[in-house]
């Protein structure tokens, strides 16, 4: 882009001995080392989150819950038909007590088989066996009971219950839909601890010190732009893409932020010299983006090519100034210095 100097009609000749010009407060132009960014696009998504599925088959008879329903731990979201899981559990109870009467009954010969001994009516041989019989006898009683708490826990998992505080994200099925195991019930997420995912290029993260890696985000649909508390690079790169996973964790309090909001990470990597102005001092009309320069004579309108905001009030400037260079603070009132010189003259 050319630049050119704002004819002389627009300029400003101020004698510096005038009051207007002792009254424009003036800024000096840096060079100076200034960050540089990469911006990413990424999504948001919950630190905290969890997707619910069956562990049971059954018909879901009833569900308690829809999406953007606020949820505690322990609540209960949906429940499945739990008649196949009540005869399992019957069926289970019955053995338990027909192994608890075959441990009695292999006790009660050990004892008898022993007092026989004692007498020497039996053999050691007999003793032997009956020790054997009621040690199966009891392995087989664990075994009944370790199956009534697997029918137990099954019928359990015919609630299904919320893992956190949270809130309902997606329910994927309705009452009368069939559950099966493994399949995706409801989703849940806790909205306490937000964060951006984003991809970035390894050529990106190999010149960025990662360890005081620092990071701002920006949620377009909100209009914000907030620092973020850390930022993580994962350690795995994408072989396919050349790109690494980073995580960059919102601060809490954000109202609004929500998983699956689109946003951009604005990624600090390295430093650069750059000439930078106070934004404040930047005068835009129309296409024409220009700032009061005090020159000897007086202050003078120029034309310069902005870039990216840096900072601490600050923007950076492309083309139009150099550094050692002063601008008015106050671009409105430089322009009114202007008229009154010009009625002046």
């Amino acid at each position: 882009m050319m630049i050119r100097h704002i004819p002389l009609v627009l300029a400003c000749l101020l004698p510096f001995g005038s009051a207007w010009a002792q009254s424009v407060e003036i800024a000096p132009v840096e060079r100076g080392a200034v960050a540089t960014q990469h911006v990413a696009e990424g999504v948001v998504e919950a630190v905290s989150s969890a997707t619910v599925a069956a562990q049971v088959q059954g018909r879901i008879l009833s569900t308690a819950v829809d999406a953007g329903d606020t949820v505690t731990k322990g609540q209960v979201l949906m429940r499945v038909d739990a008649s196949e899981a009540n005869q399992s559990v019957a069926a289970a109870a019955a053995n338990v007590a027909s192994a608890q009467a075959a441990a009695a009954n292999a006790r009660a010969e050990w004892e008898r088989t022993q007092a026989l001994f004692k007498q020497k009516f039996v053999s050691q041989a007999h003793v032997d066996q009956a020790r054997a019989s009621l040690r199966a006898a009891e392995a087989s009683l664990k075994a009944a009971q370790a199956g009534q708490g697997q029918a137990l826990v099954a019928r359990d998992f015919t609630t299904i219950t919320a893992p956190f505080d949270g809130i309902v994200s997606v329910r994927h099925v309705d009452a009368g839909d069939m559950a099966q195991p493994g399949r995706p019930l409801i989703e849940v997420y806790s909205p306490g601890v937000m964060r951006v995912v984003a991809q970035v290029p390894l050529t990106v993260i190999g010149r960025a010190n990662t360890a005081k890696l620092r990071a701002q985000l920006e949620v377009p649909a909100l209009n914000q732009l907030v620092a973020a508390e850390r930022v993580t690079v994962l350690p795995a790169a994408d072989p396919r893409t050349f790109t690494v996973e980073v995580r960059a964790t919102l601060p809490q309090g954000v109202d609004g932020i929500a998983p699956g909001q689109f946003a951009r990470m604005h990624l600090f990597v390295g430093e650069t010299s750059r000439v930078t102005i106070p934004a404040a001092s930047v005068l835009r009309r129309g296409e024409i983006v220009a700032v009061y320069v005090r020159k000897e004579d007086g202050f003078h309108l120029r034309q310069i090519r902005p870039g990216e905001s840096v900072g601490d009030g600050r923007i950076e400037v492309l083309a139009g100034l150099k550094d050692g260079e002063q601008v008015a603070l106050d671009p409105i009132k430089a322009s009114l210095s202007l008229k009154q010189t010009q009625a002046a003259d």
